[in-house]
């Protein structure tokens, strides 16, 4: 019983430790990060990512176009790193969500396309989480759309580990390149090679880990969410001078264009996360307007439309004439007018019979 007992508390321990490092994001030990994260896509445990850092079990060499990537200000502050977050949900389809720069692609489309072709584990582990087949993955690159991220984003995250492909919770920097979907969703990482999917978000307190970049705000992460529509484009804000453009889905940027119907609101405006004295004023006096006018309208005609067509004397006059005279008022439309047509024709037939007994009585 007590060997029982020294084996469950070390099998406990080394599984802690595994999940611990599944977290951590340092290169060495990719198999052990890889492994710790297998089946803990909902696990509190949150993996920061800077746009620059491939993370753990990377599956390919980085594709992503050169930036200026700002410097992480070191581990998340606290005990485990634990702390209250918000996570917004926003539409992959929301204009501004993306950035990049005209005609350049914020990824090497053809030659992530080449890494992961030209490895057959990896494809097939990569092919499996996307899900897809092995063979399908030029076309399937081919048809996503490199941008960068404009907010911190959570994803589920897929290490590479013995052939396989293994789900943790990260939130990527804004910044971080990504080809994402005809529904605005990331679906790699271009600093990696992994496939991305939709986050798993907890709630409550989860352990933040890795390493924190100067601008991270635990209440400003966004979870995107696949569009009610596939796109044929997407509007992204140009890095360069804050304008919109129109960048065809599947382009590489060779496409991009001034869109014909730009968004009614600047490029730099925060529209994920208004704060109160910004312009948060164009939901405002929607909900404002109807609300007044609803209830004036219904009450206003309501009383109108029923003293005209149902006044308090009307209804209670009626009601005064059918109790007085019920007898009279009511056989007299539905028992006259059939009665009448038949009247003529009775009488003439008992005056006859009638005449005949009378001579019969006065002769006797």
């Amino acid at each position: 019983m007590r060997s029982q007992g020294r084996f469950r508390r070390t099998a406990l321990t080394a599984l802690s430790a595994g999940v611990l490092l599944a977290v951590a994001g340092c290169g060495q030990g990719g198999d052990r990060t890889a492994k710790g994260t297998t089946g803990t896509a909902e696990a509190k445990d949150v993996l920061l990512q800077p746009l620059a850092s491939p993370g753990p079990g990377p599956f390919t060499a980085s594709t992503a176009r050169a930036a200026d990537a700002p410097s992480p200000s070191g581990a998340p502050d606290g005990e485990p790193g634990s702390a209250t977050r918000t996570v917004h949900p926003v539409s992959g389809a929301v204009p501004g969500l993306y950035g990049g720069t005209r005609s350049v692609a914020a990824c090497d489309v053809e030659r992530q396309t080449t890494l992961l072709t030209d490895d057959k584990a990896k494809a097939g582990a990569f092919a499996e989480a996307a899900g897809i087949e092995a063979v399908q993955i030029p076309g399937y690159l081919r048809s996503l759309t490199p941008v960068v991220l404009r907010a911190d984003a959570q994803v589920t995250n897929h290490g590479y580990s013995a052939g396989s492909a293994t789900a943790f919770q990260a939130v990527l920097q804004a910044g971080t390149a990504v080809l994402v979907d005809s529904r605005g969703m990331p679906r790699v990482r271009c600093a990696c090679g992994n496939p991305l999917g939709p986050p798993v978000v907890a709630d409550g307190k989860v352990a933040h880990r890795g390493e924190r970049w100067p601008a991270y705000d635990p209440a400003r992460i966004v979870a995107v969410e696949p569009g009610v529509k596939a796109a044929t484009s997407l509007i992204i804000v140009n890095a360069d001078d804050n304008t919109w453009i129109e960048r065809a889905m599947g382009d590489s940027g060779g496409r991009d264009r001034d869109p014909d119907d730009p968004p009614p609101f600047e490029p730099d405006a925060d529209l994920l996360f208004p704060s109160p004295g910004r312009p948060s004023g164009p939901p405002d006096p929607a909900p404002s307007n109807p609300a007044p006018s609803e209830p004036e309208a219904p009450t206003d005609p309501g009383p109108d439309e029923s003293s005209d067509d149902f006044g308090d004397p009307l209804p209670e006059e009626p009601w005064e004439y059918e109790e007085g005279d019920p007898e009279e008022v009511v056989p007299e439309p539905t028992q006259v007018f059939p009665a009448e047509p038949g009247e003529p024709d009775v009488p003439a037939e008992p005056d006859a019979p009638m005449e005949a007994d009378l001579g019969d009585v006065f002769a006797g």
